[in-house]
């Protein structure tokens, strides 16, 4: 097909294809001639993954090019998973440098829920985050880790479990950045309701 119709088909504007094109984000396509090229059905999914990517999850266009590079560079599914979930949650592995020094706490969860005792940027993130929770003297006792983590737990089980593994790359990025922004927002929807609803229960009476 020529742009024209990749744009029909892919539903984005020529002019957002020709840019994506001169960014690298799109491969270029199969040249006919000097004005001319030929793009096929991997090149729709592009368009779609692309912009899923900027309007369902909200990413800017540097971290759907580093993204892209990691993926089109033939990195391990692991690591591809791994660096989408690092972008798509925002998983804060620097603050003051401490993402990699452990933490009694992050430990203990790995322990408390037989996780596999494996350095990750969530394991890093959560080392941070109990890191900055110490400094400003909020406690975080074994039974909140316990509650909290064998929820997750089970939530993480289920979005696994339903979780497919497409043969294509970009699909996969797809099914996973998606689904962890979708996913991860629900989860917050229902965290905000929770506390709601009990504290309707708590102090009704005020109302």
């Amino acid at each position: 097909m020529q742009l024209k119709e990749l744009s029909g088909q892919s539903g984005v504007a020529a002019a957002s294809i020709k840019y994506y094109l001169r960014e690298g984000l799109v491969p270029p396509g199969e040249t006919v001639n000097a004005t001319r090229a030929e793009y096929s059905a991997r090149h729709v999914e592009r368009l779609g993954l692309i912009q899923a990517l900027r309007r369902i999850v909200g990413l800017n266009i540097e971290q759907i090019r580093g993204l892209l590079k990691i993926a089109d560079d033939g990195a391990p599914r692991l690591a591809l998973l791994a660096a989408v979930q690092r972008v798509v949650l925002n998983l804060d592995t620097s603050a003051g440098g401490s993402g990699d020094v452990p933490t009694p706490a992050a430990d203990a969860v790995v322990r408390l829920r037989s996780w596999p005792d494996y350095p990750s940027d969530a394991r890093n993130a959560l080392n941070v985050h109990l890191g900055l929770m110490d400094g400003l003297h909020i406690p975080v006792s074994r039974e909140l880790l316990d509650t909290y983590s064998k929820a997750m737990d089970d939530v993480a089980g289920l979005d696994i479990a339903a979780t497919t593994a497409p043969d294509s790359v970009d699909q996969l990025i797809l099914t996973a950045a998606v689904g962890m922004h979708m996913h991860s927002q629900l989860l917050l929807k229902l965290l905000a309701l929770a506390q709601a609803s009990h504290a309707i229960r708590r102090y009704d009476q005020d109302l």
